[in-house]
């Protein structure tokens, strides 16, 4: 059986290389670490996967401006979950 627990730097040095597995992985972990600035940053880099953690944590709180600045990042789903919560009828 292999050995499915890779260090950071390992992952880290991967994802720098295109890896996009890698990059997924280290977004879980920073996920699972409750790190909201290195999940921004894998964004930044491009991630997908950092993408939907965050938009999960927006929607989640109710955050309409965490979601934008998640839109603005390139994050599709984000705009999606904006749009669907500001279409929502208001509470009143």
């Amino acid at each position: 059986m292999s050995n499915t627990n890779h260090d950071r730097d390992t992952l880290r040095e991967l994802a720098d290389e295109g890896n996009e597995m890698a990059l997924d992985r280290l977004a879980d972990l920073a996920d699972a670490a409750g790190d909201l600035t290195e999940l921004s940053e894998l964004l930044d880099e491009g991630s997908p996967r950092a993408g939907f953690l965050l938009t999960r944590r927006a929607v989640a709180s109710g955050d309409l401006r965490e979601l934008q600045r998640i839109s603005d990042a390139g994050y599709d789903g984000a705009g999606q979950e904006l749009d669907r919560l500001l279409e929502a009828p208001a509470d009143l």
